[in-house]
């Protein structure tokens, strides 16, 4: 499902301008990481994207359907949200109901609710974890309940905010593994992260924000070559990119598989 943002703007009640004349389009399926440094616009961008900010001029479509002219509750049909912080986001009572709200709220029927929980608890491997509080929980698990409540919304469009923060090596995998696998199924998959290793090896188009405007867009290669535009908005490249300029490789590369073709 694409996503249509023509001069976007927007500007907190305090004055901030906090984006500029937004002009994307991210089409149905791609992977789309957004970067920049704290300030730079990228959360209320995609805060957008599901209503939960109204453009001050200009539009935002998902779809077909313009985010002004549809309420919150209506857009969570078409755009999964997962918080930064899990705290903000869980509520129930254990695992099972808080992944099961998303799709009963969805007025799915039982037999579809069914199958989506427990793929959704398949996928981030909480299936042992069901009855359990989620605040009973270590945070790297809280934040893979609130993974698995907006998969199993089944949208075909997926925001997450800051997914790895705060995260182990083993859960940093869970979550690539789950990105993956929404990409396997068409999804389009949307981040923001400052963990610029993590955004080279699970992500085809990379957006660099700065001061509410788009400063760069396109392949992550690409992209994250582009040092010393990056570094106005303090973001360095990965750290494979860096080794692969100090050693002199002709190629940018960002990914483990394509430095060692490189250097082979």
């Amino acid at each position: 499902m694409k996503i249509d943002i023509k001069d976007l703007r927007f500007t907190y009640p305090t004055g901030l301008e906090a984006l500029q004349g937004i002009n994307l389009t991210i089409d149905s399926g791609e992977q789309v990481a957004i970067v920049g440094q704290n300030g730079a616009g990228k959360t209320t961008l995609v805060r957008h994207f599901n209503g939960l900010l109204k453009p001050t001029s200009g539009s935002v479509s998902i779809g077909e359907w313009e985010t002004t002219k549809h309420s919150v509750a209506k857009l969570a049909s078409r755009v999964g949200y997962v918080f930064q912080n899990p705290d903000e986001q869980l509520f129930s009572r254990d695992v099972l109901t808080e992944v099961s709200f998303g799709p009963r709220n969805l007025v799915y029927e039982k037999s579809k609710i069914d199958e989506l929980v427990k793929r959704a608890m398949g996928l981030t491997e909480l299936q042992d974890k069901a009855e359990t509080n989620p605040y009973d929980l270590s945070p790297t698990w809280r934040k893979m309940v609130a993974l698995a409540s907006i998969i199993a919304m089944d949208t075909p469009i997926v925001i997450f905010d800051e997914p790895t923060t705060g995260q182990d090596a083993v859960n940093v995998a869970r979550i690539a593994h789950v990105i993956a696998e929404l990409k396997r199924e068409g999804k389009t998959v949307i981040t923001i992260t400052h963990d610029i290793d993590f955004c080279a090896e699970n992500f085809e188009r990379v957006i660099a924000l700065s001061k509410g405007q788009v400063l760069l867009d396109g392949p992550a290669r690409k992209v994250l070559g582009e040092e010393d535009i990056l570094a106005q908005t303090y973001v360095d490249p990965p750290q494979l990119t860096r080794l692969g300029k100090v050693l002199g490789l002709k190629e940018t590369v960002t990914r483990q598989d394509e430095f060692l073709k490189a250097i082979s």
